[in-house]
Formats: structure tokens, C-alpha cells, sequence
């Protein structure tokens, strides 16, 4: 049994913990409200402009611009596949989910598959696993900008453009609610064509100003750019959405736990004061 010292110095104990929970919790809260207003906000304009430029795109010749180059994905092709993790943890399985998503994706593949990596949980764990890396982000997620979206873009239309890889995947956790996150798998390269129109319907085409080529020398990279922006805010809030539940839940197991051992040391005392009572009376009748 053990003592009452050590009973109070684990009370002590596991109360240091559930403050420190519970602070990590409020800080989430704050992040997150900041983060699913970005979320919301970003969403109509995102889903406009991706939907405008992928129009666009279908309507124009796979040989206007590199970005819409198909290439016969098989063994002997190249995938990059770009795994978006947070820097830091205890965010509940928002991390494991991830990787073990990529690294389902990774054994199922009949070809070679190289990562980009976004993010120190993700670079922490495929460094150790002798994957080929071909890029890493970390520190992204503390003060989240465009031109971060840029610079990843930026290294996936490089590898796709210059024929290193022949695909490009993207894969993260998409915020659905405080207490959902959906994990998602998207092609970010080639850029995909809308399916062949109605022939009933007049289709709709487009005049070009200045020439098609400088106009998707433009437009294209910043459709990859804004779909790697959305990708990582939604990664953003997800994140603290998924911290914020898991303190939550540590912050009331520590409660639970503290509950417990006040209960188990007040027994143990009441035993001790029991037995040194018996005691006294033991000897007071032997006298």
C-alpha cells in the first residue's frame, strides 16, 4: 500500500498536468475560432477560382501548357505525393491518421512514389523510413501565409513540369467541425479536365488577351498555388480543432484521476488513524 506522501505527491502531480491541459486547450480554442473564420472565408473564393480555372483549363489543348500534360501513370512512372502534418503533437490521431494514410498510399503503389513533406511530424517520420524525400516545409503552421502555398506549389510544378514526376497527390486533413476531421486525397497535378459537355448545350468559350500561353503562364501555377493554400488552412484549423478535443479530454481524465486518488488516499488515511486507534485501546486495556 502506498504511502500517504507518495499519494499526495501524485495528486500534485497529475493537477500540474490537467493545468497544463487545460491551458493548452484555451490556446487551441483561441487558434482554432481564428483559424475556421480563414477556413470559411477562403472557401467561396477558393471554390470559384478553382472552378473558373479548371473551365478553363478543360477548354484549352493538353499541349497550350505543361500543367495539363497527361502522362500515363504505371511501373516506370514517378508520383509525388505531398503529406501535410502539423509541426507539433498532442492533437489526438489528426498526425497518425495522415501518415498512415500516406503510407497506405505508399505499399499500394505499382510504381515509384516519391513525398514532399509539410510539416515536422511528417518529416520526423518518413527521414527514418528510406523514403526519397523531395522537399520539406516545416514552421509553416505559426504564422500561415500565401507565400508558404506558393513555395510548395512552386516545388511540385517544377518536379511535374520538368518530368521528374508524372503526378502530383496531395493529401491532409480537411476541417469539417470541432469534433470531425476528413481526411482527404486529392490529384493536384496534372491539373483535371471537366468531363466532355452536354452536345445539346451551346458551349461556352473564352477570348483570349493577351495570348492563351502568357494568360495560362499565369493562371495555371496560381490554380496549383490556391489549391495547396486551401489544403494547408484546412490543415490548420483541423489541427487545433483536433488539439482542443484532446485536451479537453485529458483536462477531465485528469479530473477523473484526481477524483480517484483523493478517494484512495482518504481511505488509506482513514486505515491509518483505524489501526493506531486500535492500538491506543490494545495497550490502554493491557495496562
Amino acid at each position: 500500500m502506498p504511502s500517504l506522501i507518495d499519494l499526495r505527491r501524485r495528486i500534485r502531480s497529475v493537477k500540474s498536468t490537467q493545468q497544463i491541459t487545460k491551458a493548452m486547450k484555451m490556446i487551441a480554442s483561441s487558434r482554432l475560432r481564428r483559424a475556421q473564420e480563414r477556413v470559411l472565408g477562403a472557401r467561396p473564393f477558393a471554390h470559384q477560382a478553382l472552378e473558373l480555372l479548371v473551365s478553363l483549363a478543360s477548354r484549352a489543348n493538353a499541349e497550350a501548357h505543361p500543367l495539363l500534360a497527361e502522362r500515363t501513370v504505371g511501373p516506370g512512372s514517378k508520383t509525388l505525393l505531398v503529406v501535410v502534418t502539423a509541426d507539433k503533437g498532442l492533437c489526438g490521431a489528426f498526425n497518425t491518421n495522415v501518415i498512415k494514410e500516406a503510407t497506405r498510399y505508399l505499399a499500394g503503389a505499382t510504381h515509384q512514389v516519391a513525398v514532399g513533406l509539410v510539416g515536422r511530424k511528417g518529416r520526423d517520420f518518413f527521414r527514418r523510413r528510406g523514403v526519397e524525400i523531395r522537399f520539406e516545409k516545416v514552421n509553416l503552421f505559426q504564422r500561415l501565409d500565401y507565400a508558404d502555398a506558393r513555395a510548395v506549389a512552386a516545388m511540385a510544378i517544377d518536379d511535374y513540369a520538368g518530368g521528374v514526376v508524372d503526378r502530383v497527390d496531395i493529401v491532409y486533413n480537411e476541417f469539417k467541425s470541432i469534433l470531425q476531421q476528413r481526411l482527404v486525397v486529392e490529384q493536384l497535378l496534372p491539373i483535371k479536365r471537366l468531363p466532355p459537355p452536354d452536345p445539346t448545350v451551346l458551349p461556352v468559350d473564352y477570348l483570349y488577351e493577351p495570348s492563351p500561353k502568357e494568360i495560362f503562364d499565369v493562371v495555371l501555377p496560381t490554380y496549383v498555388e490556391i489549391r495547396v493554400m486551401q489544403a494547408l488552412v484546412e490543415s490548420a484549423a483541423a489541427e487545433h480543432a483536433a488539439r482542443m478535443t484532446a485536451m479537453d479530454a485529458a483536462t477531465r481524465n485528469a479530473g477523473d484521476m484526481i477524483d480517484g486518488l483523493t478517494l484512495y488516499m482518504n481511505k488509506v488515511r482513514q486505515a491509518a488513524i483505524t489501526r493506531e486507534i486500535i492500538e491506543v485501546v490494545s495497550g490502554a486495556e493491557a495496562l
